[in-house]
């Protein structure tokens, strides 16, 4: 789901439109497991790209908090 996220994720991209495309490949996913799963893509992607890393972080994070509505 991480690398899913990878690929799906893009500058600009609120975080329940990043929800709903990673739900579209993975229909029984949780907001919770999509929230841990964008933290690890933002973990393996840090060595790689500091900038996509920075845009997926805060995706992850606008993710996790949304989990909280």
């Amino acid at each position: 789901m991480a690398t899913t996220i990878r690929e799906l994720a893009v500058p600009g991209m609120k975080p329940k439109a990043l929800i709903d495309a990673v739900k579209a490949r993975y229909p029984d996913a949780s907001k919770k497991e999509i929230a841990r799963a964008a933290f690890l893509s933002v973990i393996l992607s840090s060595e790689f790209s500091p900038e996509d890393t920075q845009a997926l972080h805060d995706l992850a994070r606008g993710t996790r908090d949304s989990d909280n509505d």
